[in-house]
């Protein structure tokens, strides 16, 4: 295997440190950028640039004249950024991999699995607007001059540290003193769950793979389990044999919590299943090795050591009774 140049913008975050890890391991030449500030340190062997991506002088200044063969955005999240981007690295990349969402792709869903094919559009909510707006001008980049794009979209990517569920460690507090915690919708739609460790086999694997320019794929796990079962299982996780779960429609949550709507009606709301053909076709080790049950225990087992994590949200837990309250006729 040929070893990579491959700056990383970003590289400390849920997706991002466990691919840093991967292409490490894999022998590459990994540089990450970040504001000197990273939430988690990198490991022995990361040369780390100091450097702000919304600053482009003081990218210039922490990575002079470099040449890389990967480019890796983690943090563009707006048409700005990208064309921040391709000032800087225009003419000095072999690829560049930008990281959008599944979130973009036709919500809710007129058919299941999604294929890369499906149509973006999602008018619930503007963070999935804002990708497909990235997503356009780097194809146009692509087409009129031949900036070597490859796009990545992840769905629900997690590790040991990101909760899934709505109220986190506050659903965790309110099952182990036995009160009702808030489910959207029925609880039984799908939705797709892909720990990290997973996500950054396939994620490496595109690294320098010249049948990846001018291509887009989603990376997800084949794992779909029913938010009834992600909830069990984080009970299962926290020694709660049976919860409560309050079942409250999506529409109902987004009405009494403005702050939770864009999120569950853009996208938590409908079931998510992928089609993985494509990323398996040129990276065939990539499968879901990571279930939820596991990832669960790991999600807790995290949290039991760290005192710090272990904080109830009072305004959410206000919140989940009062949902409880309407969705009961209490």
């Amino acid at each position: 295997m040929t070893s990579l140049r491959i700056l990383f913008i970003g590289g400390t975050g849920v997706i991002s440190t466990a691919c840093v890890a991967r292409a490490l391991a894999m022998g590459h030449d990994v540089t990450v950028l970040n504001r000197g500030s990273a939430r988690r340190a990198l490991p022995d062997g990361v040369r780390e640039a100091v450097g702000d991506i919304r600053t482009p002088e003081s990218v210039r200044a922490a990575l002079g004249d470099a040449h890389f063969d990967v480019v890796a955005e983690f943090l563009a999240f707006t048409p700005g950024h990208i064309q921040t981007d391709l000032g800087l690295f225009e003419g000095r990349c072999g690829q560049y991999i930008f990281i959008s969402s599944a979130s973009a792709y036709q919500t809710p869903p007129t058919r299941l699995p999604v294929t890369e094919s499906t149509p973006l559009r999602n008018p619930f909510w503007q963070y999935s607007r804002d990708k497909i707006a990235c997503e356009d001008l780097l194809v146009g980049a692509y087409r009129e001059r031949g900036f070597p794009i490859t796009i990545v979209r992840p769905s629900h990517t997690y590790d040991h540290t990101l909760w899934p569920n709505l109220g986190g460690w506050t659903d965790i507090a309110r099952m182990r003193a036995g009160k009702p915690v808030i489910v959207h919708g029925d609880g039984t739609s799908l939705w797709t769950l892909t720990h990290s460790d997973d996500f950054a086999v396939a994620f490496t694997g595109l690294l320098g793979n010249p049948a990846a320019i001018g291509e887009t794929f989603h990376i997800t796990g084949t794992h779909a389990p029913t938010w009834n079962q992600i909830y069990g299982w984080l009970a299962d996780a926290a020694g709660v044999t049976s919860p409560e779960l309050v079942h409250v429609a999506s529409e109902t949550i987004a009405r009494m919590s403005p702050d939770l709507g864009p999120g569950l009606l853009g996208d938590k709301a409908h079931s998510m299943v992928f089609d993985n053909a494509k990323v398996r076709a040129l990276v065939p080790e990539f499968r879901t090795t990571i279930t939820f049950d596991e990832g669960a225990r790991r999600i807790l087992a995290h949290y039991e050591a760290t005192p710090d994590g272990q904080q109830v949200d009072d305004q959410f837990d206000a919140l989940s009774d009062r949902l409880a309250a309407f969705a009961l006729g209490a």
